[in-house]
């Protein structure tokens, strides 16, 4: 069954046409929905047409199951879902504002060697409304609403790999940037593959200038297999091309995520062949990311991240170190999620 969620305004009119019910209300209802309300919050709604819409359509598909705030000011979400799945979210503060990182799956197939998110495999994707559900119930814990957002930026980069759940991020997207919603402006919106080419050409296709970033975690194609075993069906050389392409289709700044590994990825060697391999005629960047350690995972993080970023500085890279957030609330993606799965037996 669809949650009523999953609807933009237009459809949600006609579903109130196909109830006999006065088309105004489809924007009472939405306006409700995308302050984070259940059906049950929203008061200027009928009890007979709730009754309706839930005969054919789930409520609210989430919860805020639980929340950790660290000493950085960083707050980590659970979600909890109707089915009693459950996903996590972060939310980060900075000097502009929110951004809120969301998951686009329940646990992914991926399985790179450094992501707790994997360590169970893919349990089911996120519909458009679940993903939705995150942002609106984040904007809402902050005082915000559909008229008065708090949110200011998106990254999906929770669990999850987003174009494996290609139609429904898609329809998130184009909603969540809606006027008629929280209006977030793909441009604050940031979308990190693994890598799946044909998905990034597809994207550049669909006219939302959103920052592309794409996770290399590697300087050639034999140590990246290593680590990511989507890189053996998606060839290192394609992905870098595949980048190129979504520049030149949509005159957006790439930028590539380096977690930096002892001993695997981490030397001057490895930066000269990075810079190498990278560079071209198009505009992208690299965001080095201090490893936050899975222990189920055993690889360690380096301790020459700034080493490794005046390397690349100096062969003509744009290159940042990312600053480490929220680690002592198990920051890292699916970290806490498998913790409570162990815990509390979910």
């Amino acid at each position: 069954m669809q949650t009523i969620l999953d609807f933009n305004l237009e459809e949600l009119k006609a579903i109130t046409k196909s109830l006999n019910e006065q088309t105004y209300r489809a924007k009472q209802l939405f306006e409700g929905l995308h302050s984070g309300k259940s059906l049950e919050e929203i008061t200027n709604l009928s009890k007979a047409f709730k009754e309706k819409l839930l005969a054919s359509y789930s409520n609210f598909p989430a919860q805020i199951y639980k929340k950790l705030e660290s000493k950085d000011g960083t707050k980590k979400y659970v979600f909890k879902f109707l089915d009693g799945n459950i996903v996590e979210g972060v939310l980060m503060k900075y000097k502009y504002g929110y951004t809120l990182c969301v998951s686009t799956q329940v646990g992914c197939r991926m399985n790179c060697s450094f992501c707790a998110s994997g360590l169970n495999g893919l349990i089911r994707n996120l519909s458009c409304g679940e993903i939705l559900s995150e942002v609106l119930l984040v904007n809402r814990d902050l005082g915000g609403s559909v008229k008065d957002r708090k949110i200011t930026n998106i990254v999906l980069m929770g669990s999850g790999e987003p174009l494996d759940n290609y139609n429904a991020v898609i329809d998130f997207l184009r909603l969540i940037s809606s006027p008629d919603s929280l209006n977030i402006s793909p441009r604050n919106i940031s979308l990190s593959t693994c890598g799946l080419v044909d998905k990034i050409d597809k994207l550049a296709r669909e006219n939302l200038p959103i920052t592309l970033t794409i996770s290399l975690h590697s300087p050639n194609g034999q140590i990246r297999e290593k680590l990511m075993p989507v890189a053996r069906a998606y060839k290192y050389d394609e992905v870098i091309k595949s980048a190129k392409r979504y520049f030149d289709k949509t005159g957006r700044r790439v930028v590539y995520e380096y977690a930096l590994i002892a001993g695997v990825n981490d030397s001057l060697k490895n930066a000269e062949e990075l810079a190498k391999n990278l560079k071209g005629d198009y505009s992208f960047h690299v965001n080095i990311i201090p490893l936050n350690e899975v222990k189920e995972r055993g690889l360690k993080s380096s301790k020459n991240a700034y080493t490794f970023k005046n390397a690349l500085e100096k062969l003509g890279i744009s290159t940042t170190v990312r600053r480490t957030m929220g680690e002592d609330i198990e920051g890292a993606c699916g970290q806490l999620r498998n913790k409570i799965l162990k815990d509390e037996n979910i």
